[in-house]
């Protein structure tokens, strides 16, 4: 048995519009909209963005995405001034043992480490 793809459901915190705005603008594209999940895709990377907030999940949720170059991701990011329109939080590059990545913390809470 083979398996093809992981798509997990990812909250989307009290702003549900703002949430689909700011994947949008990250540079995920809509597959679908069915209202309250929307299914998200940039290149191979795949998630499901649920209208639900619970912070404590959100705050203890996680999930990796692998990216050509941590350097040009957080670049890009930064000139779209994603942190100041959206209060999202975002690191710096930093190398850690399993490469060198971005953490954002999204409009949930959901850290999302985006890894070289």
């Amino acid at each position: 048995m083979k398996f093809s793809s992981l798509e997990p459901f990812v909250p989307s915190g009290k702003n549900f519009e703002a949430s689909k705005q700011f994947f949008m603008q990250l540079g995920f594209n809509v597959n679908w909209d069915a209202g309250d999940y929307v299914g998200f895709q940039k290149d191979g990377c795949k998630f499901i963005l649920q209208k639900f907030d619970n912070k404590e999940f959100a705050e203890n949720f996680m999930i990796s995405v692998k990216v050509d170059n941590a350097e040009d991701f957080w670049k890009e990011v930064s000139e779209k001034k994603l942190p100041e329109k959206f209060g999202i939080r975002m690191s710096n590059p930093i190398v850690q043992p399993y490469g060198k990545e971005v953490n954002i913390i999204d409009l949930a809470g959901v850290c999302w480490h985006f890894v070289e």
